[in-house]
């Protein structure tokens, strides 16, 4: 397996750099390096005797020297690669050993020849064991040639710092190595998610300038489930391993690979355009023999680490959501009308309009209202709402976007409850990129509980076709929420995925029937009646959407659906339209 130096991926202890090596670890220590000797020399000149003027005069100039190369390297730091680093400790050397030629004291050159040892540990700590090698056999020669060219040593005098350099430097280098091995994975030798934290966090800390590029890919193994399932987690150990080999192959010295979870794969490359990303990503698609499914994006201003990884992972979920092995970009370029967003956000200006949910039996009497983003764009007049949560998922905002409607429906539900003076309940939607998220419901459940909304009183819908929503980490956030009291339901069931299994397995408390299944009254009743036996034998409560006509109704009353929604009851309409129509909706016709 090949390997590579200045912050590649292959982190095999044989071969590699340690992980920890990052260009600020390599510019701090070298600065700490150079300025501990520039110290050390000015101490020196203070307490060696007066007469020894020419050593004195050599080792304050290597003493400001040195302090001067230690600040210089501290303020370009990022701007250095190993081999800047490298000719740095080569430099070091050579200067060291010229000032060991001109020390007249005996006592001096002893004192100075110590330093080889701390190049000879800086040199193992930042750089692969065959570049600290090199660096080594080239300090070893000059040591003796150092301290042997004083008139009053013999050359056996080096042996000393020579061993003590050849000892510190391997204990070193063995446990900065060790030390990485908590950044690598074990099965296939790449870095493991933390190793590929610590090298983004490195390449993002190198100016913009220095870099005229950096994309991101996420990988997902589509079939690998599946294999474990069939055949064992040898086998799926085995085709983690191959794809790993495979990749390496096919990726540039620069580029960095990572194992980051489970079959979930990262690559970082620098230098490296959308499009090229792109390519990059279908070929190496196309060198494994088992589907994958990728989503790109590359870095912009401003973007944290944590930004950058979650705009690729919706490209990879929307790789997946949308039928998996295939390539989806999740592109960096901002358009105008997310700055616009991102504004409406900060100034609370997102609108939200609630649709009336009905009891069917009950004369069509309110028992409560789903809420709907509404926002009019300056940018995109046309902008549909779904089209607005769209572009929320796709730039990061969704988070945001389903707080800011999660408070202001439950805050406003206490307006429209105090109208009706009966109790109702409030539906608000979820994007399934928000329930992935390990504290959704506790942040969730804080935003409702500000509002000072009951639980019991809330209901979360989450949309059938939504493939996230099957995750284990989707479930666990609708377990915490629906121990809480909050109730979940399946949104739009009947347009996606539909399954026995999915209703057996996941935690769902109502079910809210697609509008096409009612289109037609005549022809939709044995679905209707199928469904809502399927639902009564599962403990479900039932609403069914797209309720337009008087024989609509009239079925769904007929079939023991509990509650409705639809333009015969009425449109979504504002709080305050709300608040005043409250009478007249509520002696609309069953």
């Amino acid at each position: 397996m090949r390997t590579t130096e200045d912050g590649s991926n292959f982190r095999l202890l044989q071969g590699a750099p340690p992980a920890l090596a990052s260009r600020t670890v390599m510019a701090r220590t070298a600065a700490a390096f150079f300025a501990s000797t520039g110290v050390a020399g000015i101490v020196l000149f203070a307490v060696i005797p007066a007469e020894a003027v020419v050593s004195k005069s050599i080792l304050f100039i290597g003493a400001i020297v040195s302090i001067a190369t230690a600040c210089s390297v501290l303020a370009l730091g990022r701007y250095l690669n190993a081999t800047a680093h490298a000719g740095l400790i080569v430099f070091a050397t050579i200067v060291l050993t010229y000032m060991l030629t001109l020390s007249q004291s005996p006592a001096l050159t002893v004192a100075m020849a110590c330093l080889y040892p701390c190049m000879a540990c800086h040199s193992a700590f930042v750089f692969s064991w065959r570049r600290a090698f090199l660096i080594t056999a080239f300090t070893v020669p000059l040591c003796v040639f150092g301290v042997s060219s004083n008139s009053e040593l013999a050359w056996w005098a080096a042996l000393l710092p020579v061993t003590t350099a050849l000892i510190v430097g391997t204990a070193v280098a063995v446990l900065s190595r060790v030390a990485s091995e908590a950044d690598t994975d074990v099965l296939t030798g790449l870095l493991n998610r933390r190793g590929f934290d610590r090298a983004l966090a490195a390449a993002l800390a190198v100016p913009v300038g220095s870099r005229s590029g950096l994309a991101m890919v996420l990988f997902d193994l589509d079939d690998f489930k599946s294999t474990n399932d069939r055949l064992g987690h040898r086998a799926g150990d085995t085709m983690l391993e191959n794809v790993a080999a495979r990749w390496i192959d096919q990726l540039s010295p620069d580029a960095i690979l990572a194992r980051y979870g489970g079959d979930e794969f990262g690559l970082l490359l620098p230098n490296t355009t959308e499009a090229q990303a792109i390519e990059i990503a279908d070929r190496m698609r196309a060198s494994i023999t088992t589907n994958c499914s990728a989503g790109v994006t590359s870095w912009r201003h401003g973007d944290t680490a944590s930004l950058f990884v979650g705009r690729a992972d919706i490209g990879l979920y929307r790789a997946k959501a949308t039928g998996r092995n295939q390539t989806t970009l999740e592109s960096a370029q901002r358009p105008a009308v997310v700055s616009e967003l991102r504004d409406a956000l900060d100034s609370g200006t997102v609108d939200v309009h609630y649709q009336p949910i009905v009891d069917v039996a009950d004369a069509g009497r309110i028992v409560g209202y789903e809420a709907l983003v509404r926002w009019t764009s300056i940018e995109q007049p046309d902008l549909t709402p779904s089209g607005l949560i769209t572009i929320a998922e796709s730039s990061d905002l969704i988070d945001e976007l389903g707080r800011a409607v999660l408070y202001r429906a439950c805050t406003d539900a206490h307006s429209m409850q105090r109208t009706l003076g009966t109790p109702l309940t409030v539906n608000v939607n979820v994007s399934c990129l928000e329930l992935v998220r390990q504290t959704y419901a506790t942040r969730a459940l804080a935003t409702v509980a500000a509002a000072g909304w009951p639980f019991d009183q809330l209901v979360l819908e989450i949309t059938e076709s939504e493939l996230a929503a099957d995750s284990e980490q989707a479930i666990a956030q609708l377990a915490q929420l629906r121990r809480a009291g909050v109730r979940i339901a399946i949104d739009d069931f009947g347009s996606g995925y539909s399954s026995l299994n999915r209703l057996a397995s996941l935690p769902w408390d109502i079910l809210k029937i697609d509008r096409p299944i009612i289109g037609d009254a005549a022809s939709a009743r044995p679905m209707l009646t199928a469904i809502t036996a399927l639902s009564a034998a599962f403990g479900l409560d039932v609403i069914v959407e797209g309720i337009e006509t008087q024989d609509q109704a009239v079925l769904a009353k007929e079939l023991g659906i509990g509650s409705a929604q639809g333009f015969l009851y009425g449109r979504a309409m504002s709080l305050a339209e709300i608040t005043s129509a409250i009478p007249a909706v509520n002696a609309a016709p069953d």
